[in-house]
């Protein structure tokens, strides 16, 4: 008798990843919804993006440049880089599932933060590898907990650095600290999707580590500040190795022309990116400082959205006021997932979107 499975069976590991389950974006029998779960810039795009977007729709039967030469002759211009040492990919996404699908063989090893992005789980045992997870220490990647779980398995380290869900971020001393402890084979990926909003001189994205270093790489994307999220447009900077080795089984096509002409038009309008930074930082203050006067506890943020947490009572719990706010039109992320269970993340959104919210969760914890 034939021991063949009857239908067709992802290999062993598949059916253990826990999918990506995205922030919610509706509000049932809401007339209007604010949403602010997906730490979407609420400025929109570039208005020179959109027109270069515009203008590259004229052409929609030609194939794109499947080098991106445009979107990376731009970032290197604007960060005064070596294009050789740039790729483009569909959302800094498909360019982490490369680094894993392309550095992890079955039995390896990929050291990844307790509240790390959940994607890199996924990519982690997609192929094949295994995640090891360090605690954080009040919501802060713990340097020395990641070198201490370095084993001769590691290969790769992935490091959100500001945070998501958490807005933390890690010193560029510890970072260096970090890579200098690291073995030489073991890959660091610093994922800086929230660098842009970062205003601290103690903080660095890694460009400079990557230039020095032939075993670190910095992701970045366009979905946050740039306003291109609908786009999905990610970049790399790494050493000319890693991007060798990355493009022999990237995807020949991956970025598709409109994407590659917004990106370049919004890479380079400075001023539009210098007004989004501003806008945020007055607005992260703010709620912060609100939110700590409701009561609530608020963890500090560098990026564009703020983590806060509920006090175990009941009726005031964070899913008590998710589904008040809710009720309000006000979608929130419910952060449960990354090991909040009584939290919620609030991205900053226009100023009546956070207006609202704010007079919404006075509301809910009698305060208003």
């Amino acid at each position: 008798m034939s021991s063949l499975p009857n239908a067709p069976t992802p290999r062993p590991g598949i059916l253990d990843i826990a999918a990506y389950v995205p922030g919610k974006e509706h509000a049932p029998g809401v007339a209007k919804v604010y949403k602010l779960s997906s730490n979407e810039t609420p400025l929109g795009a570039s208005p020179k993006s959109i027109e270069a977007f515009r203008q590259a729709a004229g052409q929609l039967e030609r194939y794109p440049d499947g080098q991106a030469v445009e979107l990376r002759n731009a970032i290197a211009e604007v960060y005064a880089l070596n294009p050789a040492n740039l790729m483009c990919g569909n959302g800094s996404d498909e360019l982490l599932g490369l680094l894993a699908h392309t550095y992890l063989a079955p039995g390896d090893e990929a050291i990844i933060t307790e509240h790390g992005f959940l994607v890199y789980r996924i990519q982690i045992m997609a192929a094949g590898g295994t995640p090891v997870t360090v605690k954080e220490r009040d919501c802060r990647v713990d340097v020395d907990a990641i070198l201490a779980a370095v084993t001769e398995k590691t290969k790769l380290v992935f490091l959100a650095n500001p945070g998501n869900p958490t807005g933390t971020f890690v010193p560029v001393e510890d970072v260096r600290r970090l890579q200098a402890g690291l073995p030489k084979h073991v890959l660091l990926v610093l994922d800086a999707a929230y660098a842009e909003y970062v205003r601290r001189n103690d903080y660095e994205a890694g460009i400079e580590l990557v230039s020095s270093n032939q075993n670190v790489v910095m992701t970045r994307t366009f979905s946050k500040i740039y306003g291109l999220a609908a786009l999905r447009i990610g970049w790399i900077y790494a050493p000319a190795a890693v991007i060798d080795a990355l493009n022999r089984s990237r995807g020949p096509f991956n970025l598709n022309a409109p994407a590659i002409a917004a990106g370049a038009a919004a890479v380079r309008d400075k001023a539009f990116t210098a007004a989004a930074v501003d806008f945020n930082a007055e607005w992260v203050a703010n709620v912060s400082e609100r939110l700590t006067a409701l009561g609530l506890t608020v963890t500090p943020s560098v990026a564009n959205f703020v983590l806060f947490h509920f006090p175990d009572v009941a009726g005031k719990r964070a899913e008590d006021a998710d589904a008040f706010l809710t009720s309000r039109g006000f979608v929130l992320r419910a952060v449960r997932g990354y090991g909040f269970p009584n939290s919620l993340r609030l991205s900053i959104g226009t100023e009546e979107a956070n207006e609202g919210v704010l007079a919404a969760l006075a509301e809910f914890l009698g305060k208003n």
